[in-house]
């Protein structure tokens, strides 16, 4: 159960939201807390945050398009764009120098910095680590088909991981330096190891071990063997 737990997967020191992981175990804890976290620190920003909106507070430095909607609460960090017609629905926590692109969807997320969700994606009740990348078009599914509660489990030799979240919602949890590709659909409990790469066109469900490659037909083999 190392493997998946925050210190494991997640450099702290690139997220404003540290103090709330501090106090986690497993990064899908702090899913509930996203919002109000939000509130809190908000109001502690520096000058040069401004609040455009109740609850929204954005970076001077960020640079936002008039078509992209962006709803409270909510976090935009320095450097980060938020391009043409993307939608954040709220409970929003987006690191510096990020990119939230067109036409993508987030919800009750925290981005580390350095994240780049630029092309058509939708990103929800998810945390991505540090320099993480979806490709075009992957997503993060959040609720399963029949509305139970999300279990955290293994692949092949991990078979035996079995977590109960206590979650209806849980989208992906990717660990620093992850690579997903495109068209990729990271399913509800997906937990994602640092350092590892997703082929495009993956469906992912369960926990994939840092440093692996995920290839065709859900193939996971170590970075070292390939």
């Amino acid at each position: 159960m190392e493997r998946l737990k925050i210190k494991a997967n997640y450099d702290l020191k690139h997220t404003l939201a540290k103090p709330l992981m501090e106090k986690a175990v497993y990064p899908w804890e702090v899913l509930p807390e996203i919002g109000n976290y939000i509130k809190e620190i908000g109001k502690t920003l520096g000058d040069d945050y401004h609040e455009v909106y109740e609850n929204v507070w954005i970076h001077k430095t960020a640079k936002i398009f008039e078509s992209a909607y962006i709803n409270g609460p909510a976090i935009i960090g320095p450097e980060t764009e938020v391009r043409q017609c993307a939608f954040i629905r709220g409970n929003a926590l987006v690191g510096a120098n990020c990119v939230v692109g067109n036409s993508t969807e987030l919800k009750n997320v925290i981005l580390f910095d350095n994240v780049q969700v630029p092309h058509y994606n939708y990103v929800g009740d998810s945390v991505l680590g540090y320099k993480s990348h979806m490709g075009a078009g992957s997503i993060t599914s959040n609720v399963k088909s029949d509305k139970t509660l999300v279990v955290v489990k293994g692949y092949g030799e991990n078979s035996g991981i079995r977590i109960e979240t206590g979650l209806k919602k849980f989208g992906a949890m990717l660990g620093d330096f992850v690579e997903v590709g495109c068209n990729s659909v990271l399913n509800p409990g997906s937990v994602i190891g640092k350092n590892t790469n997703i082929y495009p066109l993956s469906m992912i469900r369960g926990f994939v071990p840092q440093g692996s490659i995920v290839k065709s037909g859900n193939v996971i083999v170590p970075k070292n063997d390939v």
